[in-house]
């Protein structure tokens, strides 16, 4: 493993892919500083830029943005008090609290410690983990890769925050979605309607920066939110002894929730920081004080969902499963790259596994010395009046829809899905499993027609073979559980409440 992380330092130690690194996890860091404009928006919005690229160069980038916005979400939260990134909600309780009483350096220093310790470490157990987990999925064959996508679906469905059947119901539409193009044993085309550009499929692209990008524009406009930076002198970037010792215990729990949830579908970043927070509170020997300036609770959540982001990646890229939309969207670039992620992902491309693994030791630091310094600079861009801020966000998603594929039938299909993700953000709707489920629908099909032509058309298949029967099972379970009398008090929502 040694000898593959130095192959891997080798590729990242070019200039090439230093300056991506390091492209990535600025524009990763102001992504996070502006609210309204999230990673999965941005990397969508670049994804066009780095179609010129080579693979290892590309993912390095639309990485180092994911897991560079999650550091700049601290900013806003603990400065204006709202949040940059929807990972950092629960860090405007006490950070701006700490603002407020002249601790917004220690608050900012805290989070951006934690979060490097955090992201490091969950690295160091992605490149320990992948790889066998990678071995041990070359056992899986058609019925078992359905049944683990399957399962994966529903734990997402499970885990929403929202209603469980309006997530099943946009799961089915991204499922429609997935098979719109060439039908991939017939070859016969589907539900193109005649429109060439859905020959080879819905592009995935502008479906999520309508999605996620348009959609967040337009509610942030009617909303009209005001943004009161702190104007007090930052400074005492560097926490005290005394300040590690309340926060070290906070940020070693919080880098183990994180990786956790990172790993399970649709946890991911949210619900790891406001597990974090929880804990803390609870096991705080002065719980009462939690939402009055508590670096506990600054340090906790901050490392929690940044070490969320190494978590995801293990899922990815040693089974092909994107356990959240911005994972979603990689192994879309994954594919349009000509790279297949999965079990044989380290055999076929072990230039992009390692490089990616190793890009991410160097982005957590550049982040980290990034940060600290240009606080300031983070600042004043956030005084930019939001009516000069929108228009230019909206014109990079049509600039970057239209160059796609160099045709307005891509920016159509963008401004559509924006006028929808608006429409669904208004009704209560998630767009994370409908993105999910687009992306899977293709894989999906395939190994159930696969499964089906092994077995002559019986289903029992996925129920007689033991790895594709415990997901099944796993999956009917979680979509039953639900409807128990004794199960009907939703999770993540109690837990967030009384994380409040």
């Amino acid at each position: 493993m040694s000898g593959d992380l130095i192959y891997g330092f080798s590729i990242i130690l070019t200039l090439s892919n230093l300056f991506y690194c390091f492209m990535g996890v600025v524009i990763g860091t102001l992504v996070g500083v502006l609210p309204g404009l999230g990673p999965v928006a941005a990397m969508s919005l670049l994804f066009p830029v780095t179609l010129h690229l080579p693979p290892v160069s590309a993912i390095i980038m639309l990485a180092g943005i994911y897991y560079g916005a999650m550091y700049g979400g601290s900013t806003t939260s603990i400065l204006v008090n709202i949040p940059g990134e929807a990972a950092s909600v629960i860090t405007c309780i006490d950070g701006y609290q700490m603002a407020r009483q002249g601790k917004a350096g220690v608050a900012l220093g805290i989070s951006a410690f934690g979060s490097f310790i955090g992201g490091t470490l969950t690295v160091i157990a992605l490149q320990m983990i992948a790889p066998p987990l990678a071995r041990i999925a070359l056992a899986f064959g058609f019925p078992e890769y359905f049944a683990l996508m399957c399962c994966g679906l529903v734990i997402l469905t499970f885990m929403v925050r929202g209603s469980m059947i309006k997530a099943l119901m946009m799961a089915v539409v991204g499922i429609f979605l997935g098979s719109v193009g060439t039908d991939l044993i017939m070859g016969t085309p589907r539900f193109t309607f005649g429109i060439k550009i859905f020959m080879d499929g819905m592009g995935i692209v502008p479906v999520i920066m309508g999605l996620f990008g348009i959609s967040e524009v337009l509610i942030n406009i009617e909303e009209e939110v005001s943004r009161d930076v702190f104007k007090a002198k930052i400074s005492n970037l560097l926490p005290t002894l005394k300040d590690w010792g309340e926060s070290i215990g906070a940020i070693l729990r919080g880098t183990l929730i994180g990786f956790f949830f990172g790993i399970l579908p649709g946890a991911g970043t949210v619900v790891s920081g406001f597990t974090s927070y929880a804990v803390e509170k609870k096991i705080s020997k002065h719980p009462k004080k939690f939402g009055t300036g508590m670096i506990q609770a600054v340090a906790g959540p901050e490392t929690a969902n940044n070490a969320a982001v190494g978590g995801a990646f293990i899922p990815l890229l040693s089974l092909g499963i994107p356990p959240s939309p911005p994972m979603a969207l990689l192994l879309g670039c994954f594919l349009s790259y000509g790279v297949q992620v999965g079990p044989l992902l380290l055999k076929q491309h072990g230039d992009v596994f390692w490089g990616v693994v190793s890009s991410m030791y160097l982005g957590n630091l550049m982040l980290l010395i990034l940060n600290l310094p240009l606080i300031g600079l983070w600042v004043k861009i956030l005084r930019v009046p939001y009516g000069i801020l929108f228009p230019l966000i909206l014109l990079f998603c049509l600039i970057g829809a239209y160059s796609l594929n160099n045709t307005s039938a891509e920016v159509i299909l963008m401004v559509v899905f924006g006028g929808i993700g608006y429409w669904m953000k208004k009704i209560d709707y998630e767009a994370a499993p409908l993105i999910m489920a687009m992306v899977l629908s293709p894989m999906m099909e395939n190994s159930f027609r696969q499964s089906l032509l092994l077995s002559h058309g019986s289903f029992g298949i996925f129920f007689t073979r033991p790895l594709a029967c415990a997901f099944m099972v796993t999956a009917i379970s979680l979509l039953v559980l639900p409807n128990l009398p004794w199960f009907k008090a939703r999770k993540w929502t109690g837990l967030e409440a009384k994380a409040r």
